[in-house]
């Protein structure tokens, strides 16, 4: 597969067929504007810059986590810098939407620069873009609209903090509308719920043919989502993240078998896929706020 690497905006503008970029860290197109290719044959791309993409009356259907969305509004995809994304043969521009791309160094001294580090959905998978209102698509425009006019005036000692200041809105509000859409989705996400019970109940039931204590990479890797929004949805569900779940479920374990089983607690610390028997002590005493030796003398 080849892999292309592109390190700056203008590299970025020249690809995709369109004039220089106005500032060198910072862009905003319209993707109506950019010249349409097919890919022809797989490409792995990297870029190093933040993207946002807002597409518009997208056709088909859009796989969100492992359903199938129906859609007729915009969606938003979120891409941080290094991040590797699959180009499909086939592969085409949306006819409609707009393009961002900012630098890591456009946001340096600015309280952004640490910010946009802690909007966790810079790291979802592509399948589980934002998936906007119309009334949500007309907010997240209006804040486009404004950061295209800002762009296309002439650069003053203001022009940066402007546009940072609207970039800075423009993630609010994809942040509360991530939260509605964990929210307006709990059917969907209680089935991913109960799969990821049903998985751990596995995994815990199977520890033979598994080397090591799960992990959320691998809940994620068999749930087809990305680690953090399977944390995500799941912290918005039921309070707690994906690590939560897997150390209940780990202890819930444990306890049947210093309740119920002669093993010593290395052995059970072994079976339950720790390397050593302090790590699994200290996680149970942290947990049941007792230690394994206490908690199985209450059954003696």
């Amino acid at each position: 597969m080849e892999t292309v690497r592109i390190t700056s905006i203008t590299q970025n503008h020249q690809l995709m067929g369109v004039s220089k970029p106005k500032h060198p860290l910072f862009s905003i197109l319209r993707f109506e504007d950019i010249n349409q290719y097919t890919v022809e044959h797989q490409i792995r791309i990297i870029f190093d810059f933040y993207q946002i993409a807002l597409k518009i009356d997208c056709p088909g259907k859009l796989v969100y986590g492992q359903t199938p969305y129906d859609f007729d509004n915009g969606i938003l995809s979120f891409f941080a810098p290094k991040q590797v994304s699959i180009l499909e043969p086939g592969w085409l521009f949306p006819k409609l939407g707009w393009l961002i791309t900012i630098h890591p160094d456009f946001l340096r001294s600015f309280p952004l620069d640490k910010k946009i580090k802690e909007y966790r959905f810079f790291d979802y998978a592509v399948n589980e873009a934002l998936i906007l209102s119309e009334d949500e698509e007309e907010s997240i425009e209006t804040v486009l609209k404004q950061i295209e006019k800002e762009y296309h005036l002439p650069i003053d000692n203001f022009s940066q903090e402007v546009i940072i200041s609207n970039l800075e809105l423009l993630l609010t509000y994809c942040n509360r509308y991530y939260n509605r859409q964990f929210i307006t989705r709990k059917v969907v996400n209680s089935s991913l719920l109960k799969k990821v019970e049903q998985l751990l109940k596995l995994y815990f039931e199977n520890l033979s043919v598994h080397k090591g204590l799960p992990t959320v990479e691998f809940l994620a890797s068999e749930l087809n989502c990305s680690p953090k929004y399977l944390s995500d949805c799941l912290k918005q569900l039921t309070g707690m993240t994906t690590q939560q779940h897997i150390h209940d479920k780990l202890i819930e374990k444990a306890k049947e078998k210093l309740s119920t089983t002669n093993l010593s607690i290395s052995e059970i610390a072994y079976e339950l896929g720790f390397e050593y028997s302090q790590s699994f002590s200290k996680l149970f005493k942290n947990k049941t706020n007792t230690s394994p030796t206490e908690f199985r003398m209450r059954f003696n």
